[in-house]
């Protein structure tokens, strides 16, 4: 019985010992989930949360880059439309000739071609302002209609946080200004009333031509308090990220000085063991008879 007893010490010593061992080499105060079932269960919720977050980080980066092309194009749009205000109000001279009339109108419709080539605006093989068909170009250049459809895509930022990231063609190219024109519909008109000479037309086209540049603007607005959102939520996810790896870390992550320390320990423990195990049964008579 005293044997049986020394050899079961024995043995729980050593596998204090071995276990320590195996932290030490390993760095980890977990290896398996009977290590320490609670710590376990809470290193995986927080694994769970950063495989969430990271699926979260590549969404915005996703949406970033999208939001970045649709602003380069709004930027396009607005350059294009300034200049053909400018080549309106040059056009509401009177002291033009016919000729000089029907130059303008010529740039004014290489300048609506552009702006229709820019409004078919594509990323990775999409097209930006098309909705959902996003494989469908919104616009032709042989009529005024669009293609796309008024859907929202809507990218998901995190639990219950979704912010759309694209821009319909018909919120830009089919509002209609206060004498009934589209954007294309009223660059048409303009073009229309240049080649037949009629300034005073022209002239009056600017209020609407400056009503459609002003929604491009005010896309334009909308779209970067979208894309700081992004790079708030951005900010919030990297932060949190951070503290997530840095609790699992104390979670998982031995201390190595202390396990040291204890691996020491139980190294004399077990030496001592050994000393005494040695030492425990007494002599019997057999000792005495030799």
């Amino acid at each position: 019985m005293i044997l049986t007893k020394v050899m079961n010490d024995l043995q729980n010593n050593l596998r204090r010992m071995e276990k320590e061992e195996t932290t030490l080499s390993s760095g980890k105060n977990i290896r398996r989930p009977s290590d320490d079932p609670t710590a376990t269960a809470k290193s995986l919720k927080i694994r769970t949360d950063l495989a969430h977050n990271e699926q979260y980080r590549k969404n915005i980066e996703e949406s970033i880059t999208w939001m970045n092309i649709t602003e380069s194009a709004l930027d396009d749009m607005t350059n294009i439309l300034q200049r053909i205000r400018e080549l309106t109000i040059q056009g509401a001279n009177r002291t033009l000739t016919p000729e000089d009339s029907t130059a303008i109108a010529k740039e004014i419709e290489q300048l609506k071609s552009e702006l229709i080539n820019v409004g078919n605006t594509s990323y990775n093989g999409r097209y930006v302002f098309s909705g959902f068909k996003t494989s469908t170009p919104p616009f032709s250049q042989n009529d005024n209609n669009y293609y796309g459809d008024t859907n929202v895509i809507n990218m998901e930022l995190g639990m219950n946080n979704r912010i759309p990231i694209n821009v319909t063609g018909d919120s830009l190219y089919k509002k209609v200004d206060g004498g009934g024109f589209d954007l294309l519909g009223r660059i048409d008109y303009i073009v229309d009333r240049l080649k037949a000479g009629d300034s005073q037309a022209v002239s009056a086209s600017l209020g609407g031509l400056d009503f459609h540049i002003e929604n491009v603007l005010a896309v334009r607005a909308d779209v970067g308090a979208r894309y700081n959102r992004l790079e708030l939520t951005k900010s919030r996810l990297e932060d949190d990220n951070y503290s997530l790896t840095e609790l699992m870390s104390k979670i998982e992550d031995a201390d190595i000085a202390e396990v040291i320390m204890n691996l020491q320990n139980d190294e004399n423990v077990y030496r001592a063991s050994l000393a005494t195990g040695a030492r425990i049964i007494q002599p019997t008579l057999v000792d005495f008879l030799r």
